[in-house]
């Protein structure tokens, strides 16, 4: 005897049925089951690449940025040397303008200045008389007063600060500005 003939012939084809039913829907559902596992894989090797280009993008991005921060620190190095060659510059400039200074005022040094020819005529530089103790022949000469000395040392002691500030800016600039 068969199992099928053990079923009543009433319930025969509801059981056929039923039968048929049950292999659909597991076959569906093992479908189901396959078609998630494989769509499960795709998603993490997708995922798995997704980490792997992040990964690099941010390991060029830390790269470029240690360059840069190399280039900063490079620049900065510069232009701290730079700067203390100018800070070098302007104190010998103000030292040496200090004992100028010094020196016009215990009378060590007198400036002098020429004199414009007041003979038109005179062609002839050598003056007629010679002073004691000189032998300089050439236009005459008068010297300044100390107080006038050292007020034109002064000036030109801020015109001489002006010029290597102005230097130190431009060296600056043109360090900022060329690519290295």
């Amino acid at each position: 005897m068969r199992l099928f003939d053990l079923i009543p012939p009433q319930y025969r084809l509801v059981a056929v049925s039923m039968l048929l039913v049950m292999l659909a829907v597991g076959s569906a559902a093992l479908a189901w089951t396959a078609q998630d596992w494989r769509y499960g894989q795709r998603l993490e090797r997708q995922a798995r690449l997704q980490a792997d280009t992040l990964s690099e993008l941010s390991q060029a991005s830390a790269a470029l940025q240690r360059t840069e921060q190399e280039k900063r620190l490079a620049l900065e190095q510069r232009l701290q040397n730079k700067d203390k060659i100018h800070h070098k510059e302007l104190t010998d400039e103000q030292t040496k303008q200090a004992r100028l200074r010094d020196r016009l005022a215990t009378a060590d040094l007198r400036l002098s200045v020429v004199l414009a020819a007041t003979d038109a005529n005179s062609s002839c530089s050598v003056p007629t008389s010679t002073p004691t103790g000189r032998v300089v022949h050439g236009a005459t000469r008068v010297q300044l007063d100390t107080a006038h000395a050292q007020r034109i040392i002064g000036i030109t002691d801020a015109g001489d600060r002006g010029l290597i500030a102005l230097r130190a800016c431009q060296a600056y600039a043109k360090e900022v500005n060329t690519p290295k």
